[in-house]
């Protein structure tokens, strides 16, 4: 399943791990980088060890590390992707790779030369999603206006797309009480063609889940589209719009993406 919420978890919390599962959201990320201050950063990844090895839990799980040091902490442990954070090469996931022969990647692109480097990236192995850090990638321009932002959107799905990975996920939207300003930007994202967001609150995956939900009008397009190219070649809905099987991989997706 492709998640569409995602919440991230302070590492050196881990009264909050099963909480931050309990919330329904599809993808709980460990986080043992920005959310940790330095003097606690080995007892939380222990806690973060600890827990794993004994998690049983239907969503996805991803630890977010500081570096290649944190790696062996989970060199015995399965069931996790790690969430690898400013990624400007396709060396850095080697490094990865190295310690953890087996673990899935989700490089997470902060960097004008991380967004450059997208497409060598996505092509890794090891590496099955692109992220992007929409802060730091902000700090690292000097701005974070819409057009800026967009144009690295827009270069990650590409990259992604071309190595057969799945769109990626949306960065956390940080100011937490503004949910109204949370969805408007997330329907900006879904128009640009990214699926999903992260969340750093439980408040906020609510409000993701309903943007990336199918409408009744989308739901409608996909079922008509399915059901006129049964028969394959060209056709045409009862709206009078034509129709042919290049549509399918588009009505396919919006109904496996239907949620109650």
């Amino acid at each position: 399943m492709t998640p569409v919420t995602g919440l991230y978890v302070p590492g050196n919390r881990p009264d909050r791990f099963d909480k931050a599962v309990a919330t329904g959201a599809d993808l709980v990320v460990l986080d043992l980088e920005d959310a940790v201050p330095p003097e606690e950063k080995t007892s939380a990844r222990e806690a973060v060890a600890a827990w794993l090895a004994s998690a049983r839990v239907d969503c996805l799980l991803q630890v977010r590390v500081n570096a290649v040091d944190d790696l062996p902490a989970f060199q015995d442990l399965t069931g996790f992707e790690v969430r690898l954070p400013k990624v400007e090469s396709p060396a850095q996931v080697d490094r990865v790779t190295r310690a953890l022969p087996d673990v899935a990647v989700t490089a997470l692109l902060e960097t004008a030369l991380g967004v450059e480097h997208a497409a060598a990236i996505a092509a890794h192995p090891a590496v099955t999603r692109l992220a992007l850090g929409e802060s730091d990638l902000a700090s690292d321009l000097g701005t974070r206006d819409e057009a800026v932002l967009d144009h690295a959107r827009i270069r990650l799905l590409y990259a992604a797309r071309a190595a057969d990975l799945p769109a990626p996920m949306l960065s956390a939207y940080p100011a937490i009480r503004d949910l109204a300003g949370l969805r408007a930007d997330t329907e900006r994202g879904r128009a640009l063609g990214w699926y999903g967001r992260v969340a750093i609150h439980p408040t906020q995956l609510p409000v993701i889940a309903a943007v990336f939900r199918p409408t009744a009008e989308e739901r409608r397009w996909a079922e008509e589209v399915l059901s006129a190219t049964s028969a394959g070649g060209v056709t045409t809905l009862a709206n009078g719009d034509m129709v042919d099987p290049a549509m399918l991989g588009r009505a396919k997706a919006i109904l496996s993406r239907r949620r109650d």
